[in-house]
């Protein structure tokens, strides 16, 4: 039997905090069309169960087309059950509007009042949807077969111990000793595994599309194939397109085609189809006009999105400066004779420098 383990899809987000409007209406709409490639490879792989672990949805109210379409999949797949566990993000029922009769039977969901189980033969899977009021006994009141391969599903911050908001805490040490053979997890939006106890693990799908700056890396679900009660996981990465933080190390010998140069070989190995995040560190020379637009602009064509950030900082040659007349000279031989710590000092400099040549600084 394969079972998919997908979380935080968070369709219909709006995708706007990183992109312009028009790319992140098409983002917006990438991250649908993912669940509906996601729901034909399972449809190709013989998969019995898309098990959701949460945050299906990124907001309250979803357009009635992205509902829909979610809609349509289920029906379209009634060989495939699709196991909906709520998430702190999914605050309403998307099938609140629905009739009970244009509720697929092969849509099946978890409650927060007690734990719901699903029974495909050998396999049984458990979930619970966690609040303010089921928190602290959720575990207690968990029991299950152990003569069954168990897999149970949760929405929250997995920690070894209980955390200062118990509602989205998991503590992993209550649920040891519980039968779990596969606790499958949503809320943290990377792929992450660990063992629970000696005859179970937990992990995380991640989110199926990064959606930031802050989700970068492969993004995908996992495969669970349970053979004679025995589970084994990959990871399939299956995203659309694959955010990068790229970090660039400048120096103070470095003119401006050297950045650009050095930007570029960071840049070698990343798709044209991916987003990227240039950040520039280091120490620069004071003479350097460190042109942020001009970078974006040279590899802007390349990419799907290009993002520059500027982390450098200047080193300050006082020697340099100090017979030199220009407004530079002066400015730098003022701070020069102030009693400033270092770091201070050097960044008043650079923000001054940026202001003298007329540059915008950025946050």
């Amino acid at each position: 039997m394969k079972i998919i383990h997908v979380a935080d899809l968070h369709l219909d987000s709006k995708m706007e905090s990183n992109l312009p409007i028009e790319k992140a209406r098409e983002r917006r709409e990438e991250l649908l069309e993912t669940y509906e490639r996601m729901v034909e490879y399972a449809d190709a792989n013989r998969v019995r169960v898309i098990l959701i672990a949460g945050d299906f949805f990124d907001k309250k109210h979803n357009r009635k087309s992205v509902r829909k379409r979610v809609l349509e999949q289920v029906r379209r797949h009634p060989g495939i059950d699709f196991l909906y566990l709520r998430g702190n993000h999914d605050d309403s029922d998307f099938l609140i509007d629905e009739k009970p009769s244009n509720i697929p039977s092969n849509l099946k969901s978890f409650r927060e009042d007690e734990w719901v189980s699903y029974d495909y033969g050998d396999v049984v899977i458990t979930g619970r949807e966690i609040s303010c009021d089921n928190a602290r006994l959720l575990a207690n009141n968990l029991v299950l077969d152990q003569a069954r391969c168990n897999i149970v599903t949760l929405h929250g911050q997995e920690m070894e111990s209980d955390g200062p908001d118990r509602a989205e805490i998991i503590n992993r040490s209550e649920f040891r000793g519980k039968n779990i053979d596969y606790l499958a997890l949503g809320h943290v939006h990377s792929y992450k595994e660990g063992r629970l106890d000696d005859r179970g693990v937990w992990a995380y799908s991640g989110c199926l599309e990064g959606r930031g700056f802050d989700e970068c890396g492969k993004k995908g679900f996992v495969l669970l194939d349970v053979t004679d009660g025995q589970i084994t996981s990959e990871f399939i990465p299956f995203a659309r397109r694959t955010l990068h933080e790229v970090n660039v190390d400048l120096n103070e010998e470095m003119s401006m085609p050297d950045v650009i140069e050095a930007v570029n070989e960071n840049l070698r190995s990343i798709p044209s189809d991916d987003l990227v995040k240039i950040v520039l560190n280091g120490k620069i020379h004071m003479d350097l006009d460190l042109d942020l637009g001009r970078i974006r602009r040279t590899f802007l064509d390349r990419f799907y999105y290009v993002k520059v950030k500027d982390k450098t900082s200047v080193k300050i040659d006082y020697e340099s400066y100090r017979e030199d007349r220009s407004l530079k000279g002066e400015f730098v031989r003022l701070l020069e004779g102030e009693d400033l710590p270092e770091e201070e000092r050097a960044l008043i400099i650079e923000t001054g420098m940026r202001a003298i040549m007329g540059e915008d600084i950025e946050e």
